[in-house]
């Protein structure tokens, strides 16, 4: 039987006990928290002050890297913090914000990344109707959608677990992540368990099967085009949203469709650390080294900034 006296903290075990282990993540994490939000922010930049970047593509790249950096500021900064402290202890009602954060800011991306699978959609398929289609106020009304649609999700499962009996006080993961937690309770955990899982995997499989529909359009469309330099300037404008999808989409799946448990919270703690830190770095890189308008609105604020610092 489990100690049933009441428990007001829980702690984080974290990715190693080894020091000189966790002065090496601590150091990776670091550097790549701080370029993830430092290439991040200048995209946000970039799309504000750039008249050429006021299109819905943009827009859309412009609220994902806000949701990216909201997202890894909700997973890096209180580890490093365990860290640096040594500090593991953290609150039942921390626990919970940063889970609904957490979860909030990564269901949110799964569905913009759908919508800005329909986006390219509509460019490359329907170009001519394009300006009218996804319009200004579409845009905004689809972002929208994928907050509120990000929010319903963590909702149900959250409201109920705020009500459990805890008597475990231990979480093996680097962050609160909600089946460790609810393996910490006394109470019977087992319709929120399912819960929690049908809610991932129906935004998993809708946004998937929105992605995976518009590129069957679009590859089919590309592939009807009658030259090739046609061709890879159609490919070239979702390439970028691509290789994102892939990153994300099979990171997931890697964690979650394992044919054996082995090592299985070894090894979603590493491609949750990978997700959290890696993936964001690597995001603005892949939309600005593909994409030819942010590559130039870059160089023309840095040709603005040299000639501004010369005066």
């Amino acid at each position: 039987m489990r100690n049933r006296s009441a428990i007001t903290t829980f702690i984080i075990l974290g990715l190693t006990d080894d020091p000189q282990l966790q002065i090496l993540v601590f150091i990776f994490l670091f550097i790549t928290y701080m370029l993830s939000i430092i290439g991040n922010l200048t995209i946000i930049f970039l799309i504000l002050v750039d008249s050429h970047l006021k299109t819905a593509m943009y827009l859309f790249l412009q609220n994902f890297s806000f949701l990216e950096i909201s997202f890894t500021r909700a997973c890096v900064p209180p580890y490093l913090h365990i860290i640096s402290t040594g500090n593991r202890t953290i609150t039942i009602k921390a626990c919970f914000s940063q889970i609904f954060f957490i979860v909030l800011f990564g269901a949110t991306e799964f569905f913009l990344l759908a919508v800005m699978s329909y986006d390219r959609y509509v460019a490359i398929c329907k170009p001519l109707h394009y300006v009218t289609i996804v319009n200004s106020r579409v845009c905004r009304i689809l972002i929208l959608c994928c907050w509120v649609s990000g929010l319903l999700i963590i909702l149900p499962p959250l409201g109920l677990s705020l009500h459990l009996e805890f008597c475990d006080f231990v979480i093996d993961h680097f962050v609160c992540d909600p089946l460790p937690l609810l393996k910490n309770s006394c109470s019977d955990t087992r319709f929120i368990e399912q819960l929690v899982r049908v809610c991932a995997v129906l935004t998993f499989i809708m946004t998937l099967m929105c992605v995976v529909l518009s590129y069957i359009y679009i590859i089919k469309t590309i592939l009807r085009l009658p030259s090739v330099q046609q061709r890879k300037k159609a490919f070239s404008t979702c390439s970028s949203h691509m290789i994102v999808v892939s990153i994300f989409y099979g990171s997931c799946i890697f964690m979650y469709i394992k044919p054996s448990s082995k090592g299985e919270v070894a090894i979603n703690k590493a491609v949750s650390l990978l997700t959290t830190s890696v993936a964001p770095l690597l995001n603005p890189f892949i939309y600005t080294l593909r994409n030819k308008q942010v590559k130039q609105s870059f160089k023309d604020i840095l040709k603005r900034s040299a000639f501004f610092s010369k005066k």
